[in-house]
């Protein structure tokens, strides 16, 4: 298994090698942007006026984009050189784009905050706006609480990931196909089928509302192998071929051919993990998404006009007269799938243009865990992802991990995440931030310790990282508390004016060079992270709560003898190898809830208990693994007279708090401690302290947003 860790690391000084020996001999001609297509130019938020920044407007339309295949800053891309070309010599394809940007782009910042859209989903305005989500955002309502607007930020999102289904204004892009000398390349492949929460005879391929890769032939799966297990590692029970075939249910009942779907006749099982081999064809392309996203940032921060002569929309003139573009930074921001992406992209070094241009200043992957992705290899699933009970070894959670050197001790394997951008010079300022619920589900732990769990590492002088503690996955104004398939009530502390706050230290951070907070993670040294065996241990034994004792640790996976260094995967299945990494979570306070990192009133001022776990109901099978994206709340007893009464070992709030008064006092305390400590902007710690002083005492719980009970 040594080998398999050199592979990797040979990839990384190949390309590394490349880059620097092709800069004396690189032609002229550079990817990008070749051509900018507007479709649609209107008023956004019905002309609303965002402060000193004036009125937004939306642009919609269309990126082309040509790739040169020699260029030495595309030789990552797998298969590029398998893609058709043009007659100049160029890979072409094209994809959507959608800009917010101030009327009057005097009156802006003059930044670019380009989100890397989540399967074709726009979340930016959501997370940094309290906006409810939408792919089409244009009304004043879809600018939530303008945050953003009166920021002055010009924000673009485009199409990146070719699997991304049409529908719902979800941004498309159209990757080419890789054939061999225009013959159909086809290879046997894996997928994990996705079974929700009741049984079902019918099947896709893809996972969630994804696009997949066709099999060859529908009607024979004598090539095909269709097994089921227990779990991640178990042994595999091989389903009967005449038990199965390519087909979908249609509309009339009947059994029809399908090249993307299975039908089982004993019907698939939730809790179960389904597992099918079998003969693709037509890999997209798929690196070539990265790519976009670079070349679109770059045309967008750099250019003041396409190849034809068409004004980019950010363009203007400067003091001297000439034309030119008006962002002086440009900020990369990724949410969950779209972090990882983030940080693969600096990995592989697509964070630098064809002309060695950084096109990103500075860099926000958001609940990202320890992944990168499956994003550029023969036949990937960019939508494709690692869960504690399904997806463990699609290609995410791979070394290496850290942003400075790092070893993992089983192969020998060194490398960080950082290795190409050092070479290159290149290295944006970096904000990572992760909330509790990646310490459980998406391995974010391995970020800032070694492999083995055993010590901390630190991140690079460039690198800030950060924990909520408490919060889950993903916290909108959407989310409710309830949740039908998981096992207890969600948890409902909300992350997002902490996003607010490291968005305006990063920016002080490029722009001025002042230093954002010192990093706040867990750490093993102060006692703060622990495995999960010791958090199960001694973890308070409130009334209806049920701890997984388990969580996911990313297996050490051999993809084949290609994998690092062509792109294809010979081991379908893939092999382990090694014991898994080990990860470990928050320790906590008398209360259960989370130590270290950012505590947010919530929990240094709280109601109840907040976790970064929820188990699967007992119903939908599986009842030991965990929601990928949910926390767990337990509230306090009201009274000491209810805590007795249910055995609580945890205080009552009429314990904690004898008046309202005494809760508003203590709340207004630690908010100020965390807007001095630059976790918090004063408008968003002047809304906390005003919403204690509106809640109705004693607290009462609702299933909506704000979650508590408000005076009126």
């Amino acid at each position: 298994m040594a080998r398999n860790g050199w592979q990797l690391a040979r990839w990384t000084l190949g390309f590394i090698l490349i880059l620097v020996l092709s800069f004396a001999l690189a032609s002229a001609a550079f990817a990008e942007v070749t051509r900018v297509e507007i479709t649609e130019r209107v008023l956004f938020a019905d002309g609303k006026s965002f402060g000193n920044v004036g009125q937004y407007e939306r642009i919609k339309g269309k990126l082309h984009y040509a790739v040169d295949v020699n260029n030495p800053y595309n030789k990552q891309i797998v298969d590029l050189e398998l893609a058709p070309r043009n007659e100049d010599g160029e890979v072409e394809f094209s994809g959507d784009f959608i800009l917010l940007k101030p009327v009057d782009l005097s009156k802006g910042n003059h930044r670019l905050l380009y989100e890397v859209n989540n399967r074709g989903r726009l979340l930016a305005l959501g997370y940094y706006n309290d906006a409810l989500l939408t792919n089409d955002p244009i009304t004043e309502a879809d600018a939530g609480n303008g945050f953003l607007m009166r920021e002055g930020y010009s924000i673009l999102w485009s199409g990146w990931n070719w699997d991304v289904m049409p529908g719902d204004n979800r941004l498309q892009i159209e990757l080419p196909i890789a054939t061999n000398n225009g013959e159909t390349i086809t290879q046997l492949i894996n997928a994990e089928l996705d079974v929700l929460n009741a049984p079902s005879k019918v099947q896709k391929f893809a996972w969630g509302n994804s696009r997949c890769y066709e099999v060859v032939d529908p009607l024979d799966n004598s090539t095909a192998t269709l097994t089921v297990r227990d779990d991640p590692m178990g042994e595999r029970t091989e389903i009967p071929r005449d038990k199965w075939r390519f087909a979908i249910i249609d509309e009339n009942g009947q059994v029809v051919p399908d090249t993307t779907s299975v039908y089982y006749e004993d019907g698939f099982q939730p809790g179960k993990i389904y597992e099918l081999l079998y003969i693709a064809k037509d890999p997209r392309v798929v690196g070539l998404g990265l790519a976009a996203i670079r070349d679109a940032i770059s045309f967008f921060h750099f250019e003041a006009q396409d190849r034809y002569g068409n004004l980019n929309p950010l363009a203007v003139v400067d003091s001297n007269g000439n034309l030119t573009a008006d962002p002086k930074y440009a900020y990369i921001h990724g949410l969950s799938q779209s972090g990882r992406v983030t940080t693969h992209m600096i990995w592989q070094g697509f964070h630098v243009d064809e002309k060695g241009r950084m096109v990103f200043e500075g860099a926000r992957p958001h609940v990202a865990g320890g992944g990168k992705g499956g994003f550029n290899f023969r036949f990937a699933q960019t939508t494709h992802h690692p869960s504690h009970i399904e997806g463990n070894y699609f290609p995410a959670d791979y070394f290496p991990f850290n942003y400075n050197p790092q070893v993992d001790p089983v192969n020998g394997q060194r490398g960080d995440v950082l290795e190409v951008a050092k070479k290159l010079g290149k290295i944006p300022k970096i904000i990572v931030t992760n909330h509790e619920a990646e310490y459980w589900t998406r391995a974010a732990s391995l970020i800032h310790t070694d492999v083995d769990g055993l010590f901390d590492a630190e991140p690079h002088e460039n690198v800030r990282m950060y924990m909520v503690n408490g919060a889950q996955h993903s916290n909108t104004n959407a989310t409710t508390r309830s949740r039908p398939n998981w096992e207890h009530s969600g948890t409902t502390v909300d992350p997002r004016p902490v996003g607010r706050a490291l968005l305006k230290a990063l920016d002080r951070w490029v722009s001025q060079g002042i230093e954002p907070p010192p990093s706040a993670v867990p750490r093993i040294d102060r006692g703060e992270l622990i495995s999960v065996e010791q958090h199960q241990r001694f973890f308070p034994s409130i009334p209806g709560a049920r701890h997984p004792g388990t969580l996911l640790q990313p297996p050490r996976v051999d993809y084949g003898d290609r994998f690092w260094t062509e792109g294809i995967q010979d081991n379908v299945p893939p092999k382990y190898f090694g014991p898994p990494y080990r990860t470990l979570v928050p320790n906590y306070d008398p209360d259960g809830n989370g130590i270290g990192g950012i505590r947010l009133p919530d929990l240094t001022v709280p109601l109840g208990t907040y976790q970064g776990f929820n188990p699967r109901k007992e119903e939908i099978g599986a009842p030991n693994y965990l929601s990928r994206f949910d926390g767990s709340f337990w509230m306090f007893p009201l009274t000491e007279k209810e805590r007795v009464e249910k055995g609580d070992p945890r205080l009552s709030i009429q314990a904690r708090y004898p008046s309202k008064e005494a809760y508003v006092e203590q709340v207004t305390a630690e908010t100020r401690k965390l807007e001095k400590q630059g976790f918090l902007l004063k408008e968003d710690a002047d809304l906390i302290i005003e919403r204690a002083k509106k809640m109705v005492w004693p607290p009462v719980p609702i299933d909506e947003y704000p979650y508590w009970k408000l005076e009126k």
